[in-house]
């Protein structure tokens, strides 16, 4: 059975398609690197690309492998004030937003509450205008 085409709404869930930057030919490690704070670009520019470290969860104590990539750019860079800084266009906002999250998709109402600024109404222009930017893409569980 298909899925049928929904009209995206201000309770619509986005998040970063990656397969939309294989589809593109582009490789998203590249802009994530762009993203990260001076200290951390310090420290992983010793790490290979697919190398994996461990995170511990703080309320659990499970520990994770996951990307030192990502991971810096989660605990540490998105708490810094330049990483949304006001002057941000929206596009890069929510990606830095979703990167942030985790890329677990957040609706275009917590967009709004987290970017805070425009109304969520023009967040969702810009996200449903046609063309689609750095993986933005409704989530489709």
């Amino acid at each position: 059975m298909a899925l049928r085409w929904q009209r995206p709404t201000l309770d619509t869930r986005f998040h970063i398609d990656l397969s939309w930057w294989v589809e593109q030919g582009r490789d998203i490690r590249v802009y994530l690197a762009d993203l990260l704070c001076d200290e951390c670009a310090g420290t992983l520019t010793q790490l290979s690309a697919d190398q994996m470290i461990d995170s511990v969860n703080p309320q659990t104590g499970e520990v994770h492998q996951v990307d030192p990539l990502w991971d810096s750019l989660i605990s540490c860079c998105s708490h810094k004030p330049e990483y949304l800084s006001d002057d941000i266009p929206i596009v890069d906002g929510v990606f830095r937003i979703l990167v942030a999250n985790g890329n677990r998709a957040l609706s275009v109402r917590e967009l709004h509450e987290r970017l805070g600024k425009r109304s969520p109404e023009v967040i969702l222009r810009t996200l449903t205008a046609g063309e689609v930017y750095l993986g933005l893409r409704p989530y489709r569980a």
